[in-house]
C-alpha cells in the first residue's frame, strides 16, 4: 500500500529530524539524513525513501521554501542484504514435510500449510477461503478475493484481474476437506479467527519444518514450492502463471528465472542426445 510507504516514510523522519525546519535542508543535511537512515535500510529501502522525501522536497522547492534543490548528487548508501532465505523446498522435502503435519479433525493452521502447499494461493487469498469456494463435485477451489489481514480485517478484492481463478485439486484433498468443513457457515472464512498475523502462521509452518528436519521456508516459500515442483514436473509456464494469478507469463518467467534455466540446460542435453542418436 503506497499509503502505508508514506506513513512510514513520515515517522522515521520524525525519529531522524523531529526539529528541523523545511527552510534549513540543505543538501549536507539531505546527505546527513539519507546516511542515518542507510545504517538501518538496505540500499533499495534507502533509495525508495529517497525518491518519496525528493518528490515533497521538490515541491518545496516549486514553492519557494527552499532555495535550490537540495537532493542533487545525493549518494545512496545501504547496510549489507542480509543473506535470503531459502526459498523453496525439494519434492522429497515437501513430503517429509507435509507428512509430518499435525492433522487433526477441526481446522487449524496445519491444515492451511497443506492447502497453500496444493494450491500455491498467496496468503491473503487462503484467508479469505469460505466454504462456498470450493467445488467438491468439480475439484475446483475458486480463488476471487483477499483477506485484509494488514488492516482491520473482511474481505478485499483480488491482486489483480488475472489473481480470480479456478484451481484444480486433488481428490485427496476434497475429501478432506468436505469432512473438514461441513456444516461451517457458507460465506464465513474458514481460517480466520479474530486478527491474523503473518508472522503466528510463519511461526507454526518453521515448527513444522523443524520437526520434519527440513529447511525452514515461509508460508510464501510454499507458494515457490508448489510453483517450483510444477515447472520441475514439466508444467508449461502458461499453466503455472495462471495457477497462481500471476498478471502474465513474465511475472513467472522473472520470479522462476533459475529453475527455468536449470530445466533449459536439461532440455539442452536432451536435444543433444536425440542429435547425436540421428547419424
Amino acid at each position: 500500500m503506497t499509503l502505508d510507504k508514506y506513513l512510514m516514510t513520515q515517522k522515521w523522519l520524525e525519529k531522524l529530524i523531529p526539529d528541523l525546519q523545511i527552510y534549513e535542508m540543505t543538501r549536507i543535511v539531505y546527505q546527513q539524513i539519507i546516511n542515518d537512515y542507510a545504517i538501518y535500510h538496505e540500499r533499495q529501502t534507502t533509495m525508495d525513501f529517497h525518491h518519496q522525501l525528493k518528490g515533497a522536497i521538490l515541491d518545496a522547492v516549486d514553492e519557494g521554501l527552499i532555495d535550490r534543490d537540495p537532493t542533487r548528487k545525493i549518494i545512496i548508501k545501504g547496510k549489507t542484504p542480509a543473506p535470503k532465505k531459502i526459498k523453496y523446498l525439494n519434492q522429497f522435502e515437501l513430503h517429509l514435510l507435509l507428512t509430518n503435519l499435525n492433522l487433526g479433525t477441526e481446522i487449524s493452521w496445519e491444515w492451511f500449510i497443506l492447502l497453500v502447499a496444493k494450491t500455491g494461493m498467496r496468503f491473503s487469498e487462503a484467508l479469505a477461503l469460505t466454504p462456498k469456494d470450493f467445488d467438491f463435485a468439480h475439484q475446483v477451489l475458486s480463488v476471487n478475493k483477499t483477506w485484509d489481514y494488514k488492516g482491520k480485517g473482511g474481505f478485499l478484492p483480488t491482486k489483480n484481474k488475472s489473481s480470480v481463478r479456478k484451481i484444480q485439486i486433488d481428490w485427496q484433498t476434497v475429501i478432506r476437506f468436505s469432512e473438514l468443513i461441513k456444516g461451517l457457515p457458507e460465506n464465513e472464512p474458514i481460517f480466520v479467527k479474530g486478527q491474523v498475523y503473518n508472522s503466528t502462521v510463519n511461526t507454526v509452518l518453521s515448527r513444522c519444518c523443524h520437526k520434519a528436519k527440513v529447511p525452514e521456508i515461509t508460508v510464501h516459500g510454499l507458494r515457490h514450492t508448489h510453483a517450483s515442483l510444477l515447472l520441475f514436473a514439466g508444467v508449461s509456464i502458461a499453466s503455472v502463471a495462471r495457477r497462481l494469478g500471476h498478471a502474465s507469463m513474465t511475472t513467472t518467467q522473472k520470479t522462476y528465472l533459475h529453475i527455468i534455466q536449470e530445466l533449459e540446460n536439461k532440455d539442452i542435453d536432451l536435444v543433444m542426445r536425440s542429435l547425436s542418436g540421428l547419424s
